[in-house]
């Protein structure tokens, strides 16, 4: 038996926007979540691309033909 575990998460939201949800068959719960999982991946995507980009900006610029020069020279 699989037990998922769940927490409450409250939004409020304008008496407008509630009237026009009541007015359709549609399960939020399920929408607002797949919404949320999307944004955060999302976030998460975007974050780890800046966090790589500033380590690449950060690294030491290495001139590849010096190197296998060297490396030619040696043998």
């Amino acid at each position: 038996m699989v037990l998922r575990m769940s927490e409450v998460v409250s939004v409020r939201v304008r008496k407008r926007i509630k009237e026009l949800m009541r007015q359709v068959d549609i399960n939020w719960r399920s929408e607002i979540e797949r919404f949320i999982e999307r944004r955060a991946k999302q976030a998460i995507r975007e974050k780890i691309l800046s966090e790589t980009e500033s380590l690449l900006k950060s690294m030491k610029k290495i001139n590849n033909y010096e190197l296998i020069r060297e490396d030619r020279d040696e043998r």
